[in-house]
């Protein structure tokens, strides 16, 4: 699948509604009990671009933004702002937000990814497409240097350290990160009369599987 590294204007964005879906079959038992499975791993987000677009301005970067992915052809970035971050909005990324993985002293590369956790339920979502300068890592609680002790690849999320983390060290990163998307529709349609009277276009975008 062809992927553009590159986000969707952030302002444009904000204001977006959008959140993840979950993909469940239920079957109803003839003794009025049921059975819940789901064949998705994972969540997928869905979002609406069209809810952030506040001028004619905004709707012509939208088109050319739209335009230069040719519709649903390209991937692209998605900044969601309500889950952008390793550790809560209003707080500062630090190296100890989340638990990547645990050293042997001969494993390297780690993935990241961030916790999702309720009672005695925790989802590990996989962050594949971390923002370039905000990845921080550590291990043993120790912070390393980003770029001497350990390199980020923000194509694929896999953080690569120099020397191995030592046995039994838990391995921990904090970053930003954007959702890996594509536009859900191959055409977009906007009057300038209903703009200006506050009717916004729909322009649907969804999640893709990297």
């Amino acid at each position: 699948m062809a992927f553009h590294e590159i986000r969707f204007p952030a302002n444009l964005s904000f204001g977006s509604v959008g959140g993840p879906e979950r993909r469940t079959e239920i079957v109803a038992l003839t003794n009025g009990h049921e059975e819940r499975r789901t064949p998705w791993a994972h969540s997928r987000r869905r979002y609406d671009a069209g809810l952030g677009l506040r001028s004619l301005d905004d709707v012509a970067a939208l088109i050319a933004f739209f335009e230069a992915r040719a519709g649903q052809m390209h991937g692209f970035r998605w900044k969601d702002w309500a889950d952008c971050k390793s550790c809560a909005p209003s707080a500062a990324v630090s190296f100890q937000d989340q638990e990547i993985g645990m050293g042997n002293g001969v494993r390297r590369e780690f993935a990241l990814r961030k916790a999702y956790a309720s009672g005695p339920a925790r989802y590990w979502r996989p962050v594949t497409k971390p923002v370039e300068g905000t990845v921080l890592a550590g291990a043993g609680n120790v912070e390393l240097r980003a770029g001497v002790d350990f390199v980020v690849d923000t194509v694929t999320g896999m953080v690569s350290f120099a020397a191995p983390p030592e046995a039994g060290a838990v391995v921990t990163a904090g970053f930003e990160f954007d959702v890996p998307v594509r536009f859900d529709t191959d055409r977009i349609a906007v009057s300038v009369a209903s703009f200006q009277a506050g009717d916004l276009p729909q322009v649907p975008v969804v999640e893709v599987r990297l």
